[in-house]
């Protein structure tokens, strides 16, 4: 039963946050960028996010992957310890493991190892409890369909984890991509397919941009736009 545990963290900054003094602002993300990044080392992977500009209600978010479940409240709680937890919440937080798919010929839990691909789109999902009083053979089908139909799609890797019990969730569902107009055109060719009909839920939706994290903590203040600003009126 073996697997990995997989959670995805959203965070908001307090726009009062923005109002610190410079200097107060550059400590807190220093002391948070390197909760993140001495973790980075002891999970199988811990990549972060933007999703500045694009979704009011979170910043950026944090990708989480581990054999050990401690791991996640562990990372958790270092953040607590940072100035910048004082002036941040985290609006969404998703939990869900690996398990083998019952719908492949795989029988170990897949390991998820991303691909590296610039954006991310992560879902919670949750079909209708019709879908489970299916025969089996009927499900088997829909499921055909739907995979193959994620295969015409190359530059999109799919990378779904289960929340049964865990989580309110039953899936998350996850795609990494190079364009996300590209992953628009594969949900909406799924519309039309059997197992669409389904679907009880799959949001919210979001895209997020992979960066470092001192990249994303520094979206929150303008740090990066204010520093080449002040380079091209130096010119």
């Amino acid at each position: 039963m073996a697997g990995q545990y997989v959670a995805y963290t959203f965070f908001k900054v307090d726009p009062a946050w923005r109002r610190l003094p410079i200097e107060e602002r550059a400590a807190g993300k220093d002391a948070f960028a390197e909760v993140v990044e001495d973790f980075a080392g002891r999970m199988s992977a811990l990549r972060p996010y933007s999703t500045t500009g694009v979704r009011p209600e979170t910043d950026f978010f944090l990708w989480k992957i581990t054999e050990r479940y401690d791991d996640l409240g562990e990372l958790g709680a270092a953040l607590n310890a940072t100035p910048l937890a004082g002036w941040v919440t985290t609006p969404y937080s998703y939990l869900a493991t690996t398990k083998a798919s019952e719908y492949t010929k795989a029988r170990k839990p897949r390991q998820v190892v991303p691909k590296g691909s610039p954006y991310l789109v992560v879902y919670p999902f949750v079909k209708l409890r019709s879908w489970y009083s299916l025969p089996q053979e009927d499900r088997q089908r829909a499921m055909d369909e739907h995979m193959r139909v994620g295969h015409e799609f190359s530059t999109i890797h799919n990378h779904t984890t289960y929340s049964f019990g865990i989580d309110d969730q039953e899936f998350m569902t996850v795609f990494e991509c190079d364009e996300p107009s590209d992953f628009m055109h594969l949900m909406q060719t799924l519309r039309d397919s059997e197992a669409s009909r389904y679907t009880e839920r799959d949001t919210p939706i979001f895209v997020g941009r992979h960066c470092g994290i001192r990249e994303a903590l520094d979206e929150l203040d303008g740090a990066t736009v204010s520093v080449s600003a002040a380079a091209s009126d130096s010119k």
